[in-house]
């Protein structure tokens, strides 16, 4: 069902007024400010640099981080989820996995071995939130990731259900290096301009520093209130 917007004009107006003035409808622009400190965090970093700062905030949200290069991704992502209990596991649907190696753990290694995997698929509606539920690990790709802060970008769409990466009880993200940004302030220029130049904007795009966390008013920390338990990053460095 399609919304209404209540009140909008007389909201507005009384705004304005409250500001000394009429409310503007045209001749707006954003303002330039004379100093930017959003902009100097990380500033001179490449993309070492930032790898080296994400390592460092890992171990700071509690989070496992990995380095590997494409060749070597299969093994890497076989350990981490043995480490993790095994599956059942549940990926998107996305063609970066086939880009990454993948397609052959997931669709004959794993089943040989009694792993088993689910692709998300948008037409089985709730079977796809069930199986999610259900499953130990789900594997997701970051957009863009912040290096200040260990965050992982995630889009959500048709194919990138949401319940991937915050229903099984441990999270593994793949990192391709070249998302790795300073901060916030990068991402959100980045999905600015693509919204900008006509790319269809998520559903939902998701903030995620490793796993679930909770703290109380004594600041007494808890891990998986809501959320996976565990967390891992995968880097990848070739692609």
């Amino acid at each position: 069902m399609k919304g209404t917007i209540q009140n909008r004009d007389a909201f507005l107006n009384k705004i304005a007024g409250r500001l000394g003035r009429e409310k503007r409808v045209t001749g707006v622009e954003r303002p330039k400010w004379s100093y930017n400190p959003q902009d100097a965090v990380l500033k001179e970093a490449d993309a070492d640099e930032l790898l080296e700062a994400l390592k460092t905030q890992c171990t700071k949200i509690h989070t496992d981080l990995a380095v590997t290069n494409a060749a070597n991704l299969t093994e890497t992502l076989k350990e981490i989820v043995a480490q993790y209990g095994g599956g059942p596991v549940v990926t998107w649907k996305d063609d970066r996995y086939k880009q990454f190696g993948l397609t052959p753990l997931f669709k004959e290694i794993w089943p040989k071995e009694k792993v088993e995997v689910y692709e998300w698929d948008y037409s089985e509606e709730g079977r796809n939130i069930e199986y999610a539920e259900h499953a130990n690990i789900g594997i997701t790709v970051s957009e863009i990731t912040l290096a200040e802060s260990g965050t992982a970008v995630l889009f959500s769409s048709k194919d990138h259900g949401r319940t991937v990466s915050f229903l099984p009880a441990a999270s593994i993200i793949l990192i391709p290096k070249s998302t790795l940004v300073p901060r916030m302030t990068q991402a959100a220029r980045i999905i600015r301009e693509r919204v900008n130049s006509g790319q269809l904007a998520p559903s939902c795009i998701n903030f995620i520093t490793g796993p679930s966390n909770s703290a109380d008013i004594e600041m007494n920390l808890v891990v998986g209130v809501h959320g996976p338990v565990k967390a891992a990053y995968i880097v990848i460095e070739d692609l």
